[in-house]
């Protein structure tokens, strides 16, 4: 895993604030290596090697105090909330899992029928993509495919680093 993200940060100087997580005694642990590299604060790329391969998300998770409230204002603005719904659904039309904390009703203060309703019901964004477990998977073909996929997620990254981080 260390090789493999020093790789990707030789590639692209923006993923070089990386860190791997330790193993622990569970066997969750010892089968599952993961890893995030983090682009603004609470926004990152997430990589987990286990027995089904490798996987990759892009993710704004664990919010920080007011990053929910930016997020909605600017979903609910008509140019960038259009741009996000856009990222999305072709993040889903290339085989991408969105998911994320969703409530089940849309927030107070915003219409039940807000043309970006399902976006504003999230308090987190994840976009994930299996990889797979392939003969490339140990090779040096690997950093192709995750530079590829961090491709695919850089829309959305970039979106929710310009409209969403914060250093508080």
């Amino acid at each position: 895993m260390i090789a493999l993200l020093n790789d990707v940060a030789d590639a692209d100087p923006r993923y070089e604030d990386f860190s791997v997580w330790h193993y622990h005694t569970n066997s969750w642990w010892w089968q599952h290596q993961g890893a995030v590299i983090r682009l603004g604060h609470k926004i990152e790329i997430g990589l987990r090697f286990d027995l089904d391969g490798l996987r990759i998300q892009g993710a704004w998770w664990y919010p920080a105090p007011g990053q929910v409230t930016t997020f909605r204002k600017a979903v609910a603005t008509e140019g960038s909330g259009h741009e996000l719904f856009s990222i999305i659904e072709d993040l889903r039309a290339k085989g991408y899992d969105i998911s994320g904390d969703v409530m089940k009703r849309p927030p107070r203060g915003y219409p039940c029928d807000h043309s970006c309703t399902d976006l504003l019901r999230h308090r987190s964004l994840i976009a994930a993509y299996p990889l797979g477990c392939d003969d490339w998977l140990h090779t040096p073909e690997a950093v192709g495919k995750v530079l590829a996929a961090a491709d695919d997620l850089d829309a959305m990254l970039t979106w929710l680093v310009r409209h969403v981080n914060s250093s508080t």
